[in-house]
C-alpha cells in the first residue's frame, strides 16, 4: 500500500509546480528521477511477489479441485455401497474443498487486478520517467530561468522596502527640484530683456547728452574770451 500511494503521489506530481519550489533545480530533477527508478523497482518487485503467490494459488486451486473430485468419486461410491453415513462423511470434505476453493478464487481474483494495476502504473511511471529524461536539460534551464526571476523579483521587492533606497530615492527627487529651480533661475524672460536694452539705451542717450551739453558750455566760454 505504501508504495502504492508512492506510485500515485510521482505519477500525478506536476513538474512545473515542483520546480516553482526548488533552490537548486538540476539537483531536484535528479532526485525526482532516482525517486521515479526506484519507484519502478519496487513496484516491479511487488508485481512479480503477486505473480508468484498468484502461481501459487492456482497450483492450490487445482489440489483443491482434485480433491472436491475424489470426495466426490467417494460419496457415490458409498451410496453405491449403501453406506449412507460414509457418503455423508464423503460430502462434508466436499463441502469443506468447496468453500476453500472459493476463498481460493476470490484471493486469485484479487491478485489478478493488483497485478494488473501493478502493471499498468508500471508502464504510466516509466513513460513519465522516459519524458522526464528527454526533457531534462529543458527542464533544468526552466528550473533555473524560474529560480533567477523568482530571486530577482525578491531583490527589487526587498529594495523598495528598504530604507536606504528609500532616502536614495528622496535625494533624487531633492537634486532633480535643484537643478529646476537653477534652470528657473537663470532663464531670463523676453520681458526682461527688454527693459535692460531700454535702460541701456537710455543710459547712451544721456551720456550722449551730457558730452553735448559740456561742449556747448565749452564753446559758450571762449566765445566770451
Amino acid at each position: 500500500m505504501k508504495t502504492a500511494n508512492r506510485i500515485k503521489h510521482i505519477t500525478k506530481a506536476n513538474i512545473n509546480s515542483i520546480l516553482d519550489k526548488v533552490e537548486k533545480p538540476k539537483k531536484m530533477i535528479s532526485l525526482m528521477i532516482q525517486e521515479m527508478e526506484e519507484a519502478v523497482i519496487d513496484l516491479k518487485s511487488s508485481v512479480a511477489a503477486k505473480l508468484e503467490a498468484k502461481a501459487e494459488a492456482e497450483i492450490e486451486r487445482k489440489v483443491l479441485q482434485q480433491r472436491i473430485d475424489r470426495w466426490e468419486a467417494r460419496a457415490k461410491m458409498a451410496v453405491e455401497k449403501e453406506r449412507d453415513d460414509m457418503a455423508k462423511d464423503a460430502l462434508l470434505e466436499k463441502r469443506r474443498a468447496e468453500r476453500s476453493l472459493e476463498i481460493l478464487e476470490n484471493d486469485i481474483s484479487q491478485y489478478e487486478k493488483l497485478i494488473s494495476d501493478g502493471r499498468s502504473s508500471i508502464v504510466e511511471l516509466e513513460e513519465k520517467l522516459e519524458l522526464v529524461h528527454q526533457r531534462q536539460r529543458l527542464l533544468i534551464q526552466r528550473g533555473v530561468h524560474a529560480v533567477e526571476k523568482k530571486k530577482a523579483f525578491e531583490t527589487l521587492r526587498n529594495a523598495e522596502s528598504n530604507e536606504a533606497y528609500r532616502r536614495f530615492m528622496d535625494l533624487e527627487a531633492k537634486i532633480e527640484r535643484i537643478e529646476a529651480e537653477a534652470e528657473i533661475s537663470g532663464f531670463t524672460s523676453p520681458a526682461a530683456a527688454e527693459d535692460s536694452f531700454e535702460k541701456m539705451e537710455s543710459d547712451s542717450a544721456i551720456e550722449e547728452a551730457l558730452s553735448a551739453l559740456k561742449k556747448s558750455m565749452k564753446k559758450e566760454t571762449k566765445d566770451k574770451e
